[in-house]
């Protein structure tokens, strides 16, 4: 009767000697998946269609005017612009936790303003 083990099998180095190897029996998959699930949220939420590196840019009202262009424009959404917009910018801030630079994080807070500014909830 035949064992359910992996195979061995023996392969001779540049030096001569054998090494044993296994047989992987899983297969790598063909598609690229982002590393993070934060990062394939980002994408591919239903929130928002963002324009890429909108979280990068160097003004907060820049910021704030592409996260509503955003949001008015976005056939994806589940709730209201606004609200769209400005859970997209606090889950980017909140995911980068410590990583985010200080600089950069009292930009996206100041957007949080300026964003409620744009839309009138002043």
């Amino acid at each position: 009767m035949a064992h359910a083990r992996k195979t061995t099998h023996s392969r001779k180095t540049a030096a001569g000697k054998k090494t044993s190897q296994r047989r992987s029996t899983a297969r790598k998959s063909t598609t690229r998946t982002p590393k993070r699930w934060s990062q394939r949220v980002t994408k591919e939420s239903d929130a928002l269609d963002l324009k890429r590196g909108v979280f990068k840019l160097t003004s907060a009202k820049k910021i704030a005017a592409s996260l509503k262009r955003s949001a008015e424009h976005s056939e994806r959404r589940k709730t209201g612009a606004y609200r769209s917009a400005l859970s997209m910018l606090t889950f980017y801030i909140n995911r980068a936790g410590k990583t985010l630079p200080r600089t950069q994080r009292e930009r996206l807070e100041k957007a949080k303003v300026e964003l409620k500014r744009a839309f009138g909830r002043e």
